[in-house]
């Protein structure tokens, strides 16, 4: 029952709990149980909700930044994973596989604000080595959720 819940609340967390006990055919009391011992274990660590900001008229700039950073020794990754995650500017930060070691993705109000964190935070600690900045144009899916739909050519049919 715990991997199709988790399944379910991963796509939408707002499904009531009495609609999840009928999917998964137990009672409410066993799904209420089940999510608080989720949350209590560090399994569910919380819930967002996915926003178009394109739809708004909030300006909003997201960036992947890769980081290479020296290992510490005895503690890996782990620290300097945790100071970049500590900046309120930073939304997640991920050990990756190839020729970077972090992928950090931040939210700004404008270009110059995520280049300044850039500059003046990330690449002024002491374990990272080189980053490079990738800003994200436009979102088409994100946390399996379609956002821009595909485009569709409405143009007439002109035949000779």
């Amino acid at each position: 029952m715990r991997e199709q819940l988790l399944s379910i609340i991963e796509k939408n967390s707002r499904v009531e709990i009495a609609e999840l006990a009928i999917i998964l055919g137990v009672t409410e009391i066993q799904i209420a149980n089940e999510l608080k011992a989720m949350e209590e274990e560090g399994i569910i660590c919380g819930f967002h909700t996915l926003i178009d900001w394109e739809k708004t008229n909030i300006e909003k700039v997201s960036a992947l930044i890769e980081v290479r950073v020296t290992p510490q020794r005895g503690q890996g990754f782990d620290n300097i994973a945790e100071r970049i995650y500590k900046y309120p500017e930073v939304n997640s930060v991920f050990l990756i596989s190839g020729g970077y070691d972090l992928l950090v993705t931040l939210e700004g109000k404008s270009l110059k604000e995520i280049s300044t964190f850039v500059t003046d935070k990330l690449s002024t600690l002491e374990s990272v080595l080189s980053t490079a900045t990738h800003f994200i144009l436009k979102k088409y899916k994100d946390h399996g959720t379609i956002i821009s739909k595909a485009y569709t050519d409405e143009r007439m049919k002109v035949t000779p």
